[in-house]
């Protein structure tokens, strides 16, 4: 595809040669002939020089030479996302109806569109709404309601009683409605299983990653809120409430009865004790643990998590305390003689 045709279809404008043929998209850094990259991030803009990418995606205001064709655009990003679909090769349609070797229960209900793949499980008193795909090999719980065009990748494993809004999608290995951990302890030492008899509920437009555990509540829900995503590894114990459009990224834990609010940021493995309380709007820095509520819209960072302001100055005065030992010692070694 000739990079002018690529502009015709995503906007903005060319600096260099039009006619060019581009046939992939890549990094900056792996990029060669024939491909399109992109810059969106300035840590990146010096591999724009070096890169041998044919063609780059910039901003409207980059001013830098370059060997390669320029696309200048509005947002760099959305547009090499959407330059990356004019080359992805979409796996062929499922096919509507249910495989040969998936057994479902009579009892199942499955509305128009809907599609089981090869060695799934339905069991009984489920329902799946219009048009959505159980890829091969998933297993989908007693009495499990899911909602329209959702998508359940290979191996994804949905417990009883879950409860799945529209448009969600699950990925490979994630499984939902897990038993919360919860043991009592007995006068010898031993520890005795907790019922587990609440549920997990996945509410309109949430994304799972691989591989995420979301158990299901001691009694009452576990609910993932509209919007949110979560990354691959994630883990969600009983009783978790989180709000609507926050993500969840990769390896952050979270202890049984906490409540995340909406629009907030996990980063990776940020962990957090149990029944806590985290604000709307709120930032949990990489590998911060929280021990205690975090306020609305406030950034924490560290173990234990604070203030990322006030963790910043006391990490800039642990790295200071090498210099000051060293003057200590010169100080007591001049009062010695």
């Amino acid at each position: 595809m000739k990079l002018s045709k690529i502009m015709e279809q995503l906007g903005g404008s060319i600096e260099g040669n039009g006619e060019i043929e581009i046939s992939a998209v890549a990094g900056l850094g792996e990029a060669g002939k024939g491909d399109i990259s992109f810059l969106s991030n300035p840590k990146y803009a010096a591999q724009v020089a070096t890169t041998k990418a044919s063609a780059v995606i910039v901003p409207t205001d980059w001013d830098r030479p370059t060997k390669c064709a320029l696309l200048r655009v509005e947002n760099s990003d959305q547009i090499f996302t959407e330059a990356a679909e004019l080359f992805y090769e979409a796996p062929p349609c499922p096919v509507v109806g249910v495989h040969p070797s998936a057994v479902v229960a009579a009892s199942a209900q499955l509305s128009e569109g809907v599609s089981i793949g090869a060695n799934c499980t339905v069991e009984g008193g489920v329902s799946i709404g219009s048009n959505t795909v159980i890829s091969a090999n998933c297993h989908i719980g007693y009495k499990t309601v899911i909602g329209e065009d959702c998508l359940f990748y290979p191996l994804s494993s949905t417990r009883e009683f879950t409860e799945i809004g529209n448009r969600v999608t699950i990925h490979n290995g994630a499984v939902l409605g897990s038993d919360g951990f919860g043991y009592a302890v007995q006068k010898d030492g031993s520890r005795t299983k907790i019922p587990q008899i609440g549920k997990v509920v996945v509410e309109d437009d949430v994304e799972i990653g691989a591989n995420v555990a979301i158990d299901r509540a001691r009694f009452g829900k576990t609910r993932i809120g509209k919007g949110t995503k979560v990354d691959n590894l994630v883990q969600i114990a009983h009783n978790v409430v989180i709000g609507e459009h926050s993500v969840l990224c990769g390896q952050a834990g979270i202890s049984g009865s906490s409540t995340i609010g909406s629009r907030c940021i996990l980063a990776g493995q940020a962990g957090l004790a149990g029944h806590l309380t985290v604000g709307d709007g709120a930032i949990i820095g990489a590998q911060a643990g929280v021990m205690k509520d975090v306020p609305a819209k406030d950034f924490v960072i560290g173990s234990p998590a604070m203030p990322h302001l006030q963790a910043k100055k006391m990490i800039a005065n642990m790295i200071t305390l090498p210099k000051l030992k060293d003057k200590v010692r010169r100080l007591e070694s001049q009062q010695r003689q």
